[in-house]
């Protein structure tokens, strides 16, 4: 599924340019994970739930084989965008590189204890999510993965790429 995305002072805004695959799936999956991210939007969480000491307890777990310096983070409450779990950190300019962990709470009815990888990279002088890795227990459907990549047109009003669409060939037999 490919969708543009925008989120700004106004909220969080999405149009579905391209979808294949398990019609199940995008209905009860994609859609109402978009969804969420709507209503999360609305409800100022993006704001409210960041990785502060206010929303969580860290524990240094020290340098990991990959060079990153790692924290273990534990929420001091539940909610939509809070993950317990570990942040891995550059350990020269402590740059956040990567989350792992379990959300919180669900994002959806049909979606169940979810764990997360997600990625960042300074663009325009922001940390952004730059990827997004994703196992869960979906009803129904069972254990599913998702993997979402970001691709920045503009980052607070800042050029920085011409996202397109992607185009999926399906091979022939």
């Amino acid at each position: 599924m490919d969708v543009w995305t925008e989120g700004d002072g106004s909220g969080f805004r999405y149009q579905i340019v391209a979808e294949e695959g398990s019609e199940y799936i995008r209905n009860h999956v994609f859609r109402a994970s978009l969804e969420t991210e709507r209503k999360v939007w609305a409800s100022g969480a993006p704001e409210t739930d960041g990785l502060t000491p206010a929303n969580y307890t860290f524990e240094d777990r020290g340098p990991q084989p990959d060079g990153l310096a790692s924290l273990l983070v534990r929420p001091r409450r539940k909610g939509l965008l809070l993950v317990d779990g570990s942040i891995f950190l550059n350990p020269e300019d402590a740059e956040l590189v990567r989350m792992e962990g379990k959300l919180t709470k669900s994002p959806s009815f049909w979606t169940r204890r979810v764990e997360i990888v997600r990625w960042y990279r300074r663009i325009a002088g922001f940390r952004m999510p730059i990827a997004l890795e994703t196992v869960a227990n979906v009803l129904v459907a069972g254990k599913s993965t998702f993997r979402m990549t970001y691709e920045y047109e503009t980052v607070n009003g800042t050029p920085v790429g011409k996202p397109k669409p992607k185009v999926v060939t399906q091979a022939r037999r």
